[in-house]
């Protein structure tokens, strides 16, 4: 077990693809960063996701954060001496009707002006773009193309940003949690955890879905759900297409071991707890206009909530013990209905059985976009990486160096206004709504 640092520079709360990207920003630029993650590295959603480096994203100032990040992805290997499965295949959306194409030229003039190469194809041209996926069938009329978008291997992304930042002299301490960040006279002044605290001038809060419970008792609130959503991998076939593709319900892609990673689109299970009577008014109305594609559902995780919130109980004082590696339970109806629908889009597949299937909590905002920076009431020295609603794997290079330079005060790739922590006080939210099948 890595020794724990008395002080150090800037401390990361948050062992994600975030908070170990934005280690080894600091790290490589000399700063003394000091790394917290309450389990292991990268065990929740960071490698749970579907490996996509997508850039058709939901929100329009999402775009220039997108296509900085695939320009990173693209030097990643070489940057952090690792193999991060890396291949720039493209992305097809596809349309079903007349105004899915539509609304595809309306974004794709959006994303031009931003610097995306995009197209609409018709039916044909995806099927030529798709030959290993014979037999093609359904309904649809053509499809959104983004032929820079591309994949990566969670498994192997996060491990290697966090190797790269101890060679730059991180210090990364895994089954450590942090209990509460440490103020003095209005400013930060440390991290405390369940080893000891750690002083430190600035903080920054990368815990994805538990993010808000840490700035909580710190003054700083900022709307945050959780939601869960099942993976299915296949058994390996062929090579059949680099392509990542989102069909009717399902998405796929392979990797290079043949295995064809699926999931449901947005088909989401929001499991109760008490922070949805707290966010009520912030995603009621998200939920409403997507309520399509969200179940949701009572059970465990609103009764750990209450035995958490009750004086004297070991659920409150274990709070992050009991927290230390979150494996939430597959949606096995779910997975078996996303591989029939990728079996009956692609019969000629029809042979890949499912290998496994897993679930993750995709932490959200209402607006699906991140909060990056310092946050904007509470302690001084204070900054947030959170709230990447879907998007963190594909924006995790970008976002980690956005969050660096706000840290240093150096000028970062992008504008970061709108990921402002101040935006939910200023009522500058939209509410976004999911037009996919």
């Amino acid at each position: 077990m890595a020794a724990l640092d008395s002080s150090t520079d800037v401390v990361i709360i948050g062992g994600g693809i975030i908070g170990c990207a934005t280690a080894y920003h600091l790290a490589r630029r000399g700063v003394a960063v000091t790394l917290v993650e309450k389990g292991p590295i990268g065990y929740e959603q960071s490698t749970r996701n579907w490996g996509w480096v997508h850039q058709q994203v939901r929100y329009p100032h999402l775009i220039p954060l997108a296509v900085e990040s695939v320009r990173m992805w693209d030097s990643l290997a070489g940057d952090l001496e690792a193999d991060v499965g890396w291949i720039q295949g493209g992305n097809l959306t596809l349309g079903f009707a007349a105004a899915d194409l539509a609304e595809f030229e309306r974004w794709g003039e959006t994303a031009r002006r931003a610097g995306l190469e995009t197209t609409v194809l018709a039916r044909n041209q995806v099927v030529d773009m798709l030959p290993g996926m014979a037999g093609m069938q359904g309904s649809w009329t053509g499809a959104l193309h983004l032929p820079t978008d591309g994949q990566a291997d969670p498994d192997l992304v996060t491990a290697a940003f966090a190797r790269a930042a101890e060679r730059h002299g991180a210090h990364i301490l895994n089954d450590c949690a942090a209990t509460a960040v440490d103020t003095t006279g209005g400013a930060v002044s440390g991290v405390l955890t369940e080893r000891g605290p750690i002083r430190a001038s600035q903080v920054i809060v990368a815990a994805g879905a538990w993010s808000g419970r840490l700035a909580r008792p710190l003054g700083v609130r900022f709307p945050q759900r959780s939601v869960r959503s099942t993976v299915v991998r296949t058994e390996p076939v062929d090579p059949v297409t680099a392509v990542t593709g989102w069909g009717d319900g399902f998405t796929f892609r392979q990797d290079r071991a043949g295995r064809f990673v699926l999931a449901g689109g947005e088909a989401a299970i929001y499991d109760v707890d008490l922070g949805l009577f707290r966010d009520m008014r912030w995603f009621l109305p998200l939920a409403w206009r997507n309520r399509r594609w969200l179940r949701m559902r009572v059970g465990r995780s609103l009764l750990g909530d209450v035995a958490a919130s009750l004086p004297g109980l070991s659920a409150r004082r274990e709070f992050w013990e009991r927290r230390r590696k979150i494996d939430p339970p597959a949606d096995a109806k779910g997975a078996r209905q996303t591989l029939a629908r990728f079996h009956q889009a692609f019969p000629g597949l029809a042979g890949a059985g499912m290998e496994s299937a897993w679930a993750g909590n995709i932490d959200s905002t209402p607006d699906q976009a991140p909060v990056l920076g310092p946050a904007a009431s509470g302690p001084t020295g204070l900054f947030l990486a959170t709230g990447f609603s879907g998007h963190g794997f594909a924006l995790g290079p970008a976002a980690a160096r956005l969050v660096a330079d706000l840290v240093l005060g150096d000028e970062p790739p992008v504008d970061p206004h709108p990921f402002r922590h101040a935006r939910f006080a200023e009522r500058d939210v939209p509410v976004v709504v999911v037009h996919r099948r």
